[in-house]
């Protein structure tokens, strides 16, 4: 019996070996150079031939896997790395920073992101029949676990539809639908349908990060937002911080911020009319707060970031 695992053992290894090995001549072919392609509707493909600094984004619900290379993602306070072994799971979308780490031009960075729809991930629990975690589950919106077997070859196969483009409309809901059911069976399980199932705090909290979302330019008043939740600003706070690892301040203050950098990018404000225009009245408050998250004042950060890629930011 022993010997009979060790065999089984050693062609599973076998196996997972060969199918990174396919993800990373299929991602490589499909991006001959540094960027991000969408060669699929919700599949995103990454390259980078060197590490990056960290670059602010926005997560969104994702499965992330790694071919080659590995990345950094800092969400708050916490930091999570990955890389070929395992895989990043995003639930809510949240700003975020992220940082390829390993890439070089012999071994470049690659991965591919897919776009985890809420409705697919509630329809596939429904579906199997699940309606509330096992157990109670980390609430966090972004973790690290294993990529198991399942997952890896339903990745593989996520990319040979690519050879089959008559095929690929057809099976791609089919192949995502497996992923999310893989992910649900596996590690991250409880916490994905935790954050799936609607009731209990963590719908109102993702209500709440909409609320601030779409009106982040505006005044952010917590005892009306926890009031139209039904919650304790205490309650609001705690539970808030528990999904996002910010606080509602925080989270607008990011918001803004991140809107702030694109404006000046791609449409040429100065930092002073970008300022009232995502919800600061004060342009010099403004500028040490941005200073404050990018390191550098509004002006010598959009000089250093023109003709650079942002299309490694987020996961």
């Amino acid at each position: 019996m022993d010997a009979r695992d060790d065999q089984r053992r050693e062609r599973q290894t076998v196996m997972q070996q060969a199918y990174r090995e396919e993800l990373v001549e299929r991602i490589g072919r499909v991006v001959p150079e540094d960027g991000v392609e969408e060669p699929l509707p919700g599949l995103h493909l990454a390259r980078a031939s060197a590490p990056t600094e960290p670059l602010h984004g926005v997560s969104t619900p994702s499965l992330c896997v790694i071919a080659q290379g590995s990345k950094m993602v800092l969400f708050g306070e916490s930091r999570y790395r990955y890389d070929p072994w395992h895989y990043l799971l995003a639930t809510i979308e949240l700003p975020s920073i992220g940082q390829v780490l390993e890439a070089s031009k012999v071994q470049p960075y690659l991965s591919l992101r897919l776009e985890l729809p809420p409705t697919v991930v509630s329809s596939v629990l429904l579906e199997a029949g699940y309606t509330s975690p096992r157990k109670q589950a980390d609430a966090r919106a972004i973790a690290v676990s294993l990529l198991d077997k399942n997952v890896l070859d339903a990745a593989v196969r996520l990319l040979r539809l690519l050879d089959a483009p008559s095929e690929a409309p057809v099976l791609l809901p089919l192949v995502t639908r497996e992923i999310v059911y893989r992910l649900l069976m596996g590690e991250q399980g409880d916490r994905l349908r935790h954050l799936a199932i609607m009731g209990g705090y963590t719908s109102d909290i993702a209500r709440a990060v909409a609320r601030i979302r779409q009106n982040f330019d505006q005044p952010l008043h917590i005892e009306d937002l926890a009031r139209e939740l039904g919650m304790s600003v205490s309650g609001l706070h705690h539970h808030f911080k528990e999904v996002t690892a910010m606080s509602p301040l925080q989270f607008q203050k990011r918001l803004r911020l991140q809107e702030a950098r694109r404006l000046m990018l791609n449409e040429n404000l100065d930092a002073a009319s970008v300022a009232y225009r995502v919800g600061y009245q004060d342009a010099s408050y403004f500028n040490r707060e941005y200073r404050s998250l990018f390191g550098v004042p509004p002006i010598r950060d959009v000089q250093r970031l023109r003709g650079k890629t942002l299309a490694f930011s987020g996961q």
